[in-house]
């Protein structure tokens, strides 16, 4: 919802980055104060048409975006590894970018990778209209320092129509990197209603498409051992001006790359009061769509464990019986803690049951 996450970043962020300070972040309403007002930045409505690849850029006049790709990765010995690339663009006000040191945009990546046994985060902060981070087009290039994610020009898969095709994702730190190479044959999926995804019952939204068809391989670094890794891979676009409500404490969103070749993402947003507001997507094997309401899906944590000091749910059960899907997630690690300035739960999962898979668990606000 990503980060994917719905994630993630704020102004305070922004403004800490620009006056050079380093003080303690203040309190916010909601997660990460998504749920602050934010009535000078356009508005999210439905209706709106998507326009690829003009979409795949960013936004003006919204307050919040992101391009969140997580990867379920295997070795040649058959060993299972997440990875996380993030790139978050937050405006300080609701004016058209500029060049140079007038620019009111903040950046901030994130990376991770995950092991059964090991978990590494990594962040990177920048301003815009520098040249430090930023996204473009033609070709495709979203970048924070050294960190990418982008299109291969010369190979013949980026010469269609679909800048997203055919991508090299990479990221480093002192403890980890990789180098993927991401492929698809398919178009984006819109989520929600036709791209118009809700968030809340008071209206809060987001306008978000996936792209879980991308095939990912390359190598992978975690405490000097390298790896050469594939498996499926999965973005998610988001951007909006206040995706939650101040009553909205955080979410737990889902990934899933089903053995059948049919993909779900699930998110539940947990309220201070009330039942959490629950939705999600199923995408058949060709990439057509359902919106799944609270009425068609049952999601229960099951199993906890100790995290951080926080109690996190590593085990879940999920059943949408009109697609016969009854399942249960796991966690390939449960310390897979996100301790970075706003800390957060994110890796891969295990898939057993009515089907098997794999996918990725993000979980914030605890």
């Amino acid at each position: 919802m990503r980060t994917r996450l719905l994630v993630r970043l704020l102004a305070v962020w922004g403004a800490l980055l620009v006056s050079g300070c380093d003080q303690p972040v203040p309190q916010q309403k909601g997660f990460a104060g998504l749920g602050n007002q934010a009535d000078a930045y356009t508005p999210v409505v439905s209706g709106r048409l998507f326009d690829f690849p003009a979409d795949h850029g960013p936004h003006d006049g919204f307050r919040i975006e992101w391009w969140y790709v997580t990867a379920n990765l295997k070795d040649e010995q058959g060993h299972e590894f997440g990875a996380q690339w993030t790139l978050f663009r937050s405006a300080l006000n609701a004016t058209p970018e500029v060049a140079g040191w007038e620019n009111r945009t903040i950046w901030l990546g994130h990376a991770a990778v995950t092991s059964a046994t090991v978990h590494h985060a990594a962040e990177r902060y920048a301003r815009g209209g520098i040249g430090q981070a930023g996204v473009s087009l033609a070709p495709f290039d979203a970048w924070i320092d050294d960190w990418h994610f982008t299109s291969l020009p010369n190979n013949s898969l980026a010469k269609n129509a679909e800048p997203l095709a055919d991508l090299q994702l990479s990221a480093r730190d002192k403890a980890f990197g990789y180098q993927l190479h991401l492929t698809t044959d398919r178009a984006p999926v819109l989520q929600g209603e036709k791209g118009f995804s809700q968030k809340s019952e008071q209206g809060q939204a987001s306008y978000y498409y996936s792209q879980p068809f991308f095939q990912a391989s390359g190598t992978l670094e975690i405490d000097g051992t390298r790896y050469q890794v594939s498996g499926p891979a999965w973005l998610d676009r988001e951007w909006s001006s206040q995706p939650l409500t101040a009553n909205q404490t955080g979410w737990d969103w889902f990934s899933l790359h089903l053995d059948s070749g049919e993909q779900v993402m699930l998110y539940r947003m947990r309220q201070k009061d009330g039942a959490p507001y629950l939705t999600g997507t199923w995408i058949d094997a060709q990439g057509r769509t359902q919106l799944l309401q609270a009425g068609d899906l049952q999601l229960t944590p099951q199993d906890s464990a100790r995290v951080a000091g926080r109690t996190m749910p590593v085990r879940w059960s999920i059943r949408i019986p009109g697609k016969q899907l009854d399942i249960v997630i796991s966690a390939l690690n449960p310390n897979a803690w996100m301790n970075l300035r706003i800390p957060y739960w994110e890796g891969p999962v295990r898939i057993s049951g009515s089907h098997g898979g794999q996918g990725y668990l993000e979980m914030t606000g605890y």
